[in-house]
């Protein structure tokens, strides 16, 4: 499983959640998990995503995720989880 994990933090507006959420399933990657949790009026979602059938390439993902979050205001980043893992341990 090739998996992959996802965060988008801005200001909450509506609709971040359903946009992203779209466009995964529109690119056939699974949500594994999902967080999300507003404090004051700052939104902030992690996402543990499956792309083992994604019908696109990592790269193509992380594009297009980032042209996303600047379309609705948030930051978007996308990264392996091998590579998240080795950047937060302690």
């Amino acid at each position: 499983m090739k998996k992959t994990i996802i965060t988008v933090i801005g200001k909450d507006t509506v609709g971040i959640i359903a946009k992203v959420c779209t466009y995964l399933a529109d690119t056939n990657i699974n949500i594994l998990d999902i967080s999300q949790t507003i404090v004051q009026d700052y939104f902030n979602m992690m996402m543990i995503v499956d792309m083992n059938n994604a019908s696109k390439t990592f790269g193509e993902v992380q594009t297009e995720l980032d042209k996303l979050g600047e379309e609705i205001g948030v930051a978007i980043k996308c990264q392996h989880e091998d590579i998240f893992n080795k950047m937060h341990r302690i």
